[in-house]
């Protein structure tokens, strides 16, 4: 089977390889070399990136007949002999976040008695899901200390075979069913963990700089960790560092007085909110009393009428609501715009049912659909003018009269 060069060997970004064979995936070329530093997605590790032969590898996979490693490139490129260039930046990335999921799962297990039941790295996110709900922030930090402990003691990580029956003491969450070594391939953090990992890793903790938990969240019967490595949490911190002190300068307050004000800011955005209901409410109220005084009745019931250009839906309906409260009384109402919308509303006294003048209303204005109760129906959705409002309406108010 070609040679996977990057099981021992994670530091190698410049390589040379014979073309042995030559195929399509999708409508991509792609090749397979007698050997290979292209890592080739598995194991919950993303692929390697880089170049081959001058084409740009954009996805590297296993052919599962006999697990020859498939390079899939952007276009085909020519000879036998190629020369192949890794990625660093992004192999150096995942190798720091892989390795730094190996010390924080066992970090877990030591610090609160919490197993990693799966893992996933991607470009931008790395997680694992842990078998225990409601930790509480003590455990978080402690096993997070910890993970953070050994990254600073700079242990060296090594990779080595093992025969697959002696490995009893060895961290593995499934035995693999197919094994492109002579041997179980374990990583070891001396003297702190020994797992089963096909992966890429760095040659010692240090490398990972730092490891930063940032989120969690339960997942049915599991706890969803996610977590920053190396770069990416010195990414992490500079964005959310840059939004503190902007906030900071902003509210004209220090970082420990930023939660006061953002919370004396979210009482005042809530009373200023209530405010502003209220005032709503009185000015629809006093033009619910306009409308009606204009308003023609038939027998005393008063139809009002009255359309408006991008007026905000739930305000029409208050509109409504108040100009019914009158009692013996119908309000057709509708706004024009991207979005127009009919309302047709009665008094709970009257008999009539407002779906039948909405369905008029809606036939004038083409495709809007609606529907609703006896005293109130409603419905619009689709461009129109505030001519088209006001045919629309008056459709419906032909409806109701004698």
């Amino acid at each position: 089977m070609p040679g996977r060069l990057y099981y021992d060997d994670s530091y190698t970004t410049e390589f040379t390889a014979r073309v042995i064979e030559r195929l399509k995936v999708g409508e991509h070329p792609a090749v397979i070399l007698d050997q290979t530093y292209f890592y080739p997605t598995s194991g919950g590790q993303p692929n390697d990136r880089g170049t081959l032969g001058g084409a740009a590898v954009l996805d590297v996979l296993t052919r599962d007949a006999d697990g020859a490693v498939i390079h899939v490139l952007d276009h085909d490129i020519d000879g036998d002999t190629v020369t192949g260039s890794i990625d660093w930046e992004r192999r150096f990335d995942l190798m720091q976040n892989h390795t730094g999921q190996h010390i924080l799962t066992q970090a877990f297990v030591q610090a609160v008695g919490a197993q990693t039941l799966s893992f996933h790295l991607s470009d931008d996110s790395v997680t694992i899901d842990l078998d225990q709900l409601n930790l509480t922030p003590d455990k978080i930090y402690a096993a997070e200390d910890l993970a953070n402990r050994i990254a600073q003691e700079n242990r060296p990580v090594r990779a080595r075979l093992i025969d697959p029956a002696d490995a009893e003491s060895v961290r593995i969450r499934k035995v693999p069913e197919r094994m492109f070594t002579d041997g179980l391939r374990i990583i070891e953090v001396e003297g702190f963990d020994t797992t089963a990992c096909g992966g890429t890793h760095v040659r010692a903790t240090g490398e990972i700089a730092l490891i930063k938990i940032i989120r969690l969240e339960k997942r049915g019967d599991k706890t969803r960790v996610e977590f920053r490595c190396g770069g990416r949490a010195l990414r992490d911190y500079r964005e959310k560092n840059a939004v503190i002190n902007q906030l900071t300068m902003d509210l004209t307050c220090s970082v420990g007085e930023l939660g006061g004000a953002i919370n004396k800011l979210r009482d005042e955005l809530k009373a200023a909110q209530s405010a502003l209901k209220a005032a709503s409410t009185r000015l629809v109220e006093q033009e619910a009393a306009q409308l009606y005084e204009q308003a023609p009745c038939y027998d005393e019931i008063c139809i009002v009428t009255a359309a408006f250009e991008n007026r905000d839906v739930s305000e029409l309906r208050l509109l409504a609501s108040k100009l019914t409260d009158h009692g013996w009384t119908i309000a057709l109402l509708g706004t024009a715009g991207e979005k127009a919308h009919i309302i047709c509303a009665r008094s709970r006294e009257m008999p009539d049912d407002m779906n039948v003048p909405l369905k008029a209303a809606l036939a004038v204005l083409g495709n809007a659909r609606g529907g609703g109760r006896p005293e109130m129906a409603q419905g619009g959705g689709i461009p129109a003018t505030l001519e088209q409002v006001q045919a629309a309406l008056l459709a419906a108010r032909q409806v109701l009269l004698p």
